[in-house]
């Protein structure tokens, strides 16, 4: 249920009707928004609720909340929700674009990476140090290692840190070294995972899995904004399809969807949707042009010489000129990138 509060509740009858709701067995966020601040009360207990929520003198109406996902849902906050973390803005009109190397590698590479990303107009850095591989032998990164040099990159070039976690037992770790907490394909129904870093405050980008649903995703999400934690960016980074012309299948219609369903923001993964570098460029322009609130891209300062994914990812040349176009594209539309 949604407990709209009238405009005239005071922040002290706001929290007291928070506690009403826990007092009730019913979880209680407190959303404020623009336009009013609204207590979605989630849980399953709802036998006489809504009568006995309407009858209080601060409350204006409480409405169901017919989606499956509560939190998430624009039922709860109709207005859009922008995450700012150091320079990085998702949403509210800004494009946040985020780019880097899949792994870390080395610190000349990622400082490397770091200062030419910067210069193309990039305010987040990617960076694997814990990297999930299909095959065990593969390249798992450089670990702890690689966090320090991340948080390196960032003292020099002031870019906000946007790094996957694996395991709940590395939240703590992983959230000393970075800015936003990344939520990788695999990982998208580990649900201890998602409680774990739902109860940090850390901006958090959860990427859609390769076989989920729209629902699935968002009630992953919603697994994260149950802890508390509303910094939540959702992450289109393709589905598995019958085609095998791409590493994935890129479905930017659901950055249009997401929007009208769910008010957390959204970005697209086109290195990852492809799997071909010279696909990005495309996907890049077409992610803006359909209102996307922000990119992650795969950039390399030698995508020959890299560790993992050198195929779909993006020399620091071709990624510079992928941002002044889509400056172009981002004008069109009514938004700033960066």
């Amino acid at each position: 249920m949604i407990v709209v509060m009238k405009r005239t509740a005071t922040p002290d009858a706001i929290q007291q009707m928070a506690r009403t709701v826990e007092e009730m067995g019913l979880k209680a966020h407190v959303i404020v928004g623009t336009e009013r601040t609204v207590i979605a009360a989630v849980g399953d207990k709802r036998n006489g609720a809504k009568e006995l929520l309407e009858s209080y003198d601060d409350v204006e109406q409480v409405v169901p909340i017919l989606a499956p996902y509560k939190v998430a849902s624009r039922e709860t906050k109709p207005e859009p929700t922008a995450i700012k973390t150091r320079g990085l803005v998702i949403g509210g009109g800004h494009i946040g674009v985020i780019a880097g190397p899949c792994s870390v590698e080395s610190e000349e590479q990622i400082l490397l990476a770091a200062e030419q990303v910067k210069a193309a107009g990039a305010t987040g850095l990617r960076g694997g140090a814990f990297k999930p591989r299909t095959s065990p032998y593969a390249f798992q990164g450089m670990k702890e290692e690689g966090l320090k040099l991340l948080a390196l990159a960032r003292e020099k070039t002031g870019l906000a840190i946007v790094t996957e976690v694996m395991a709940p037992q590395h939240v703590e770790l992983v959230a000393k070294y970075t800015d936003v907490l990344q939520i990788g394909a695999r990982n998208m129904q580990n649900y201890h995972l998602l409680q774990a870093v739902g109860e940090t405050r850390l901006p958090v980008l959860l990427k859609r899995g390769p076989s989920a649903t729209i629902e699935e995703f968002l009630l992953a999400a919603e697994y994260i904004l149950d802890q508390g934690n509303q910094q939540v960016t959702l992450c289109e980074r393709g589905i598995r399809t019958f085609e095998t012309h791409t590493r994935f299948t890129l479905p930017l219609a659901t950055v249009a969807y997401l929007q009208e369903k769910t008010h957390l923001p959204v970005v697209v993964d086109p290195s990852h949707g492809t799997g071909i570098a010279s696909l990005v460029p495309s996907m890049c322009l077409a992610a803006v042009a359909c209102g996307s609130d922000g990119l992650i891209v795969e950039v390399h300062p030698d995508p020959k010489k890299a560790m993992s994914d050198g195929a779909q990812s993006l020399t620091p040349v071709a990624f510079a000129d992928i941002m002044a176009r889509c400056r172009l594209v981002a004008a069109a539309v009514g938004k700033t990138i960066g």
